[in-house]
C-alpha cells in the first residue's frame, strides 16, 4: 500500500501499516511458532491456512481504521504485529495489544514499538489514555509494560478466553500527562 502508514522506530525497527504484502510473513511466522504464540493468543489455533491471515489483512483494510494494526519489521524482517483496538475517538482512549517472534525477543524490540506507538497515539491521534492488557501468567508482556511507562490499574477476572480456558488480565494504562 503506497498510502500506508509508517512509524519509523530506529534505524532497525520499522511499524508498517498491514497490507496484503504482508500476508505471507505473518502466517509464515505464525505457522512456524504456532506453539509458542498460542500459549497467550487465542487467534492462532484459528490461523490454519494462509488464506485465514490474508483474512485476517483484509478485514483490517476493509474496517473503519479507526485503530492502526502494523507489522513490526526488524533489519527489513517481518517480527510481529503491534496495533491498537477500541479506539474511541469520543472518549480519546485506545488500547494496544502486541506478539513478537520468540527468535527476536530479548533485544528491547517490543518495548522500542510499543514507545513508538505511544507517541503516535498521543501525538498524532490526540489521545488521552492508552490501555494495555497481558494475562496474569504472561510475565514478558508485563514487562513490556511497565518499561513502557504504563500503570497497573487491576485485575480484569476472566478476562480473555484462550486455548485452554479462561485467564485473568493484568489491566495497565497510561495517560497522556504521565509520559
Amino acid at each position: 500500500m503506497n498510502d500506508s502508514r509508517k512509524i519509523y522506530v530506529n534505524a532497525d525497527i520499522l511499524l508498517k501499516e498491514i497490507g496484503l504484502d504482508d500476508v505471507a510473513a505473518i502466517f509464515a511466522t505464525v505457522d512456524k511458532e504456532r506453539v509458542y504464540l498460542q500459549e497467550w493468543l487465542p487467534f492462532v489455533e484459528l490461523t490454519q491456512e494462509i488464506k485465514d491471515s490474508q483474512q485476517f489483512v483484509e478485514s483490517y483494510l476493509n474496517s473503519d481504521r479507526l485503530d492502526l494494526t502494523c507489522a513490526i519489521y526488524y533489519q527489513h524482517k517481518f517480527v510481529g504485529i503491534i496495533g491498537l483496538k477500541d479506539t474511541d475517538p469520543d472518549n480519546k482512549k485506545t488500547e494496544i495489544g502486541y506478539w513478537l517472534s520468540e527468535s527476536f525477543q530479548h533485544n528491547g524490540i517490543m518495548t522500542l514499538s510499543c514507545k513508538a506507538l505511544i507517541n503516535y497515539v498521543f501525538d498524532e491521534m490526540n489521545m488521552n489514555r492508552i490501555q494495555l492488557k497481558a494475562a496474569t501468567g504472561n510475565l514478558k508482556s508485563q514487562h513490556v509494560a511497565l518499561r513502557s511507562g504504563f500503570t497497573q490499574e487491576g485485575i480484569e477476572r476472566d478476562g480473555e478466553l484462550l486455548q485452554n480456558g479462561f485467564v485473568d488480565l493484568v489491566v495497565y494504562s497510561l495517560l497522556k500527562a504521565e509520559r
